[in-house]
């Protein structure tokens, strides 16, 4: 079991943190204790979590409202365990920030071969693929971690 897990994107303000959320209740949910993190490879450093992201966790008893944004940092990305990303070129982002990650690095859709598409400025539609796609990853990594 990965006691420290890292979930990247770019912005850290949109998809990180729903799957930072996600993947931590459901993991405890499960009883199963891991401290779960996120970070971006161009983070808004200190920006909450979108508004989008705010309502459609609200929706399902999440609140990503203490969230604030911060950007990936070698010290990050060697604290954790496991890096789950939303695109390979988030993997590609992590390697230039510490070459060691590479190895320990996977999507999120990884069991299902998706990336996830980045939903800022899009329209609900994108989000509410996004989301899902999310949560299908999160269900996915929990059964096997």
């Amino acid at each position: 079991m990965y006691e420290r897990i890292l979930v990247v994107c770019t912005g850290n303000i949109c998809r990180s943190p729903v799957g930072e959320f996600l993947l931590r209740s459901t993991l405890n949910a499960a009883g199963r204790k891991a401290e779960v993190r996120s970070a971006g490879v161009g983070a808004l450093v200190n920006d909450p979590a979108h508004d989008t992201a705010i309502a459609m966790m609200a929706s399902r008893g999440l609140d990503l409202t203490p969230h604030r944004a911060q950007q990936a940092t070698p010290d990050l990305c060697r604290w954790a365990q496991l890096v789950l990303v939303m695109e390979p070129h988030h993997r590609e982002a992590l390697t230039d920030i510490d070459p060691a990650v590479r190895g320990k690095t996977f999507l999120l859709g990884h069991w299902s071969k998706q990336e996830i598409p980045d939903p800022y400025k899009r329209d609900q539609r994108v989000w509410d693929q996004a989301v899902g796609l999310i949560e299908a990853g999160v269900a996915a990594w929990a059964q096997r971690l």
